[in-house]
């Protein structure tokens, strides 16, 4: 793999986006740059300074009872929970605080809530919180989720989107392609990177990547 690169946000540029060049295989696309978001999930520093740059766009006029995170943003889930607490985001919820529940996937992929967990998402306004959206099928599969259990989406946001809407929704992101120009995500059966014949540098997903030698 290429050496990684360090991409400042336009708005907070303070906030770094690390970016390594290569192919790399998710589980729904092939994509020439993973976007290594580990640090901003995991650094307190950094996850507090993503979750008030996320704040902004919700603090005034959003109602936030649930923070779905995927991709284990929780960290960050909390954190912003915290900001919008703070900021008097408006919560429905009775005892006016926020949830920060983390879905479950099935062995067919499909996300669930157990019953425990499904008071946390029915009647609630919730926030999807993700870590990318690069194809838009995972904010597709988690936005159907939520409105099976009985959940309305008020807010989708990322700190990495390639897409620009989904579910009806604008995708709210610290940084888009714009910031990353020569990103591209092609399907399986249609990757350039791969008619080229280049080798595969790792498989990724949400957690992290593995590299293939």
């Amino acid at each position: 793999m290429k050496p990684m690169l360090k991409i400042p946000s336009r708005r907070y540029p303070h906030i770094m986006l690390k970016v390594i060049p290569g192919h790399f295989v998710t589980p729904n696309s092939h994509i020439n740059n993973y976007i290594d978001l580990s640090t901003m999930k995991t650094r307190q520093s950094e996850a507090v300074e993503v979750a008030k740059a996320i704040s902004e766009t919700y603090a005034s006029s959003t109602i936030v009872d649930t923070i779905v995170c995927m991709d284990g943003m929780e960290v960050i889930g909390a954190f912003l929970a915290d900001r919008l607490t703070r900021a008097g985001i408006m919560s429905m919820n009775q005892h006016k605080t926020i949830y920060i529940v983390r879905p479950e996937f099935d062995v067919s992929g499909q996300m669930i809530f157990r019953e425990n967990n499904q008071m946390m998402i029915r009647g609630k306004h919730c926030l999807l919180l993700l870590a990318s959206a690069t194809t838009g099928r995972t904010v597709a599969r988690a936005s159907n989720s939520i409105y099976y259990y009985g959940g309305t989406i008020t807010g989708i946001t990322a700190i990495f989107s390639a897409v620009s809407k989904m579910a009806g929704q604008p995708i709210n992101a610290l940084f888009t392609s714009a910031d990353l120009p020569e990103y591209r995500t092609y399907t399986p059966d249609n990757c350039a990177m791969c008619r080229n014949r280049q080798k595969i540098d790792a498989i990724c997903n949400g957690y992290g990547y593995s590299t293939v030698n």
